[in-house]
């Protein structure tokens, strides 16, 4: 086995990407970039995953033959805290029905290791459960492997789960594909290095503070202190 890494080769999710990446993207728009990042790595991660079920549907003209999502199969969303709801808030336009259940993790920006101070996830998912994460970026894959580990603990792993990320860093997937060989991770680009900070380069900077705003310690941005 090895990690699966899809990168879906649409002109919507390169440009969305580029959107972020950009520093003059305002909050306001960065949020749109990211939701719409979420809703079409989403529609792409379904595409092979949701089970199906034929169904006999009266058209005004005749009797056909149509296939429906099987209700019977519920999906589980994880939003990774914080900027993992900006994902989040464009997958939910493709999975209305889903369960939420939220994993709030911090990271030491020192160590670039994460501790985690919310985990929602329930204590019993069923067998046949589906669960797709929502990563805003992996970098070290620590954060992630964090959550999967809680997953796994709960008896969720292989092809009835998948992750959602906006952007994922080479070495990162490295770690996390040694970690979860069975694992497919959807991701608008693959970044080929971390610096120092632990950063995903060239990336897109903080994703939790551009998407909320809070890059400066002073507010008003403009305010003496």
């Amino acid at each position: 086995m090895s990690l699966r890494v899809v990168v879906p080769p649409h002109p919507l999710i390169a440009h969305w990407l580029a959107v972020l990446r950009d520093q003059e993207t305002p909050s306001p728009l960065f949020a749109t970039a990211m939701a719409e990042l979420g809703r079409w790595l989403t529609y792409e991660a379904v595409r092979d995953w949701l089970p199906q079920r034929p169904v006999a549907v009266q058209t005004p003209l005749a009797l056909t033959e149509g296939m429906v999502v099987d209700p019977s199969v519920p999906v589980l969303a994880v939003p990774v805290l914080r900027a993992g709801l900006g994902l989040w808030q464009g997958g939910q336009a493709v999975l209305p029905s889903a369960r939420v259940a939220h994993v709030g993790l911090v990271r030491d920006e020192r160590t670039g290791e994460a501790d985690c101070y919310l985990d929602a996830l329930p204590q019993r998912i069923g067998e046949r459960v589906g669960v797709m994460v929502f990563d805003p970026m992996l970098a070290t894959a620590g954060s992630l492997i964090q959550v999967l580990e809680r997953l796994q603990a709960r008896g969720v792993s292989g092809q009835r789960l998948r992750v959602i990320t906006a952007l994922a860093a080479s070495s990162g997937l490295g770690t996390l594909g040694k970690r979860f060989p069975d694992l497919t991770v959807y991701t608008a680009c693959v970044d080929p290095e971390l610096d120092e900070a632990f950063r995903i380069v060239p990336g897109l900077g903080d994703a939790g503070d551009r998407l909320y705003g809070s890059q400066s310690p002073v507010f008003p941005a403009e305010a003496q202190p």
